[in-house]
Formats: C-alpha cells, sequence, structure tokens
C-alpha cells in the first residue's frame, strides 16, 4: 500500500513539474501570437521594408522601425562597453584582492544598486547626471575629439546632456549590479587548488585570473554578460528619461534619439489603430531580438564547449 502511494505521488510530482516547464512554452507562444495578432494591420501594410524604415509620423500614418531599433541597440552596447570591463574588475577585487572585512558591505552595496527602481535612475540622471554631464563632461569631449578623424563624427554635436550616450551609461550603471553578481558567484566557484597551484607556479593576480578563473568560469560569465544585455535591451523608463525621445538617427553619440521601449512608454497609452499595431509591431520586433540574442549566446557557449572538448 505505502509503495503504490509513494508511486502515485512521485508520478503526480513528475506530471505537475513537467506542467510547469510547458507552460514557460504557452507563455512565450501565447505572448508571440498576441504581438503579432495585434501588429497584423501594421505587418500587412508596411511588410518587411518596416525594420528599415526611417519614418514615424502619426498624422500621416506612415511609421518605420529603423530609429527605436538603432537606438536599442545603440544604447545596450554603450551600456555593456561600459558594463563589462567595470564588473569584471570589480568581481575580480571582491574575490582576488579585496581584504575580507570589505568584501560584504561592498558586495551590499553592489546588491542594493541592483535594488534601486528604474525610475529611480531616470530621474537622477535627467536631474542630476544631465546638468552636470552638459556643463562640464560633454564640452570637453567634444573639444578633445574636434578634428580628429571618425572620432570627431562620433562625438560631435551640441553638447544637449540627453541623448544615445547618456542612456548607455546610465544604463551601464543599472546592468552592472547584475554583470558583476553573476560574475562574482561564479569565480568564488573555481576550486582553491587550482588558484593556489597557479599561484605556486609563480603566476601573478592577473594571470591566474586570465589563464585559470575565466576558462574555468566561462559560461557563468557569459551568461552574467547576456542577463545585463536583456536588461538594457528592455529598459524602459530610465532611457525615456534622458534618450531625448526624438524619432531621428542620431548625427554622433551624444545626439538624441529613440528606443522601442521608450517609444512605447510614451505613445502606447494614446495610440490607436494603425500607430497601436506599429507599436505592437515594435513589441514584436523587441521580442525577437531577445530571443535571437538569446540563441547566440546558446551556439556561442556550445561553440566554446565544443572548442574545449577538441582541444582536450
Amino acid at each position: 500500500m505505502k509503495n503504490n502511494q509513494n508511486a502515485l505521488m512521485d508520478a503526480l510530482f513528475k506530471n505537475l513539474t513537467r506542467a510547469f516547464a510547458f507552460l514557460v512554452f504557452i507563455l512565450l507562444a501565447a505572448i508571440m501570437a498576441s504581438l503579432i495578432y495585434g501588429s497584423r494591420e501594421s505587418i500587412a501594410a508596411h511588410g518587411i521594408a518596416f525594420l528599415w524604415t526611417n519614418n514615424w509620423d502619426p498624422v500621416q500614418n506612415v511609421y518605420g522601425a529603423l530609429v527605436p531599433i538603432a537606438g536599442t541597440l545603440l544604447t545596450s552596447f554603450i551600456a555593456l562597453a561600459i558594463a563589462i570591463p567595470v564588473s569584471f574588475g570589480i568581481a575580480m577585487f571582491l574575490t582576488e584582492l579585496s581584504p575580507v572585512w570589505l568584501r560584504r558591505p561592498l558586495g551590499t552595496a553592489i546588491e542594493m544598486l541592483a535594488a534601486i527602481p528604474s525610475i529611480i535612475y531616470g530621474m537622477w540622471g535627467l536631474f542630476v547626471f544631465v546638468p552636470l554631464f552638459q556643463e562640464y563632461v560633454q564640452p570637453h569631449i567634444i573639444d578633445v575629439f574636434d578634428g580628429v578623424p571618425i572620432l570627431g563624427d562620433i562625438f560631435a554635436g551640441p553638447p544637449f546632456g540627453i541623448g544615445v550616450f547618456t542612456a548607455g551609461l546610465i544604463l551601464s550603471i543599472m546592468v552592472i549590479p547584475f554583470i558583476t553578481a553573476v560574475m562574482r558567484d561564479v569565480f568564488e566557484l573555481v576550486p582553491p587548488m587550482l588558484k593556489e597551484s597557479a599561484y605556486g607556479l609563480g603566476s601573478t593576480t592577473w594571470e591566474v585570473v586570465w589563464k585559470v578563473v575565466l576558462p574555468y568560469t566561462k559560461s557563468g560569465v557569459i551568461g552574467g554578460i547576456m542577463l545585463g544585455l536583456g536588461r538594457a535591451l528592455g529598459e524602459t523608463m530610465a532611457v525615456t528619461f534622458v534618450i531625448g525621445n526624438a524619432f531621428n538617427l542620431p548625427s554622433s553619440i551624444f545626439g538624441p534619439s529613440n528606443s522601442i521601449a521608450s517609444a512605447l512608454a510614451n505613445e502606447f497609452n494614446e495610440a490607436g489603430g494603425m500607430q497601436k499595431a506599429a507599436l505592437l509591431e515594435l513589441g514584436l520586433i523587441l521580442f525577437l531580438i531577445t530571443t535571437i540574442v538569446l540563441a547566440f549566446s546558446k551556439l556561442l557557449l556550445l561553440r566554446l564547449a565544443k572548442g574545449e572538448g577538441s582541444a582536450h
């Protein structure tokens, strides 16, 4: 009798957990289906040209996604370009160089940064950082790179304070705690014997991290970076405050522009008809971009694992 009860409970537990797992696929399929259905009018009207059309005119009922897509990708790239080295440095300091008494308060401070709501970052960026950046930092950067080939065009334009670079910088501050936390946790999983052996052979701290810690934890490190990228791609309020919300391709990295998330936040409440369908299609594009990024990260991890196997 007891064996029958155990078998019944085991089967029930197995089927219940299987149902929870398939629920994830059902939710993803439902979200994608609802986005496709809601944007069907825009898809039929604009076709594939919606992706590279640089026009967003609710008056003429003509819409294109090029500016929001470019703004989303550019701000996310800037955020990762700043956040990855900073996060790596913080994680390396916490696990290898920090005094024991400093690790806990510093780790707690990083976790507190992750807990701050995004709207607080946006308000701080708009009312505190933007005026300081506009008056004291941006003019000097523009002067330094003025006349320099390529860089002069990238860092050109009037010092508005708001713009793509500011949005990317605020995003980097927001994603640093997430990437740092993952890197720190995976760095701590490295067996001490491996690091002690490298130190015993005369390796420096940098050589131990680069040649022992990173190869051992590369999957976790890439996962943390992808977590930060996912946060940067979908961030709404902080970007809306500081990106400028202009449906224009930025003439430089300091120029105002727009992102998919900020466009949705600004216009969805009052949208209807074709405009609502176009905004839902933007949401569908963001969903697909996130899916592609996740798939690329999985392929990269598989290639790394395959290369590691062939190396041995």
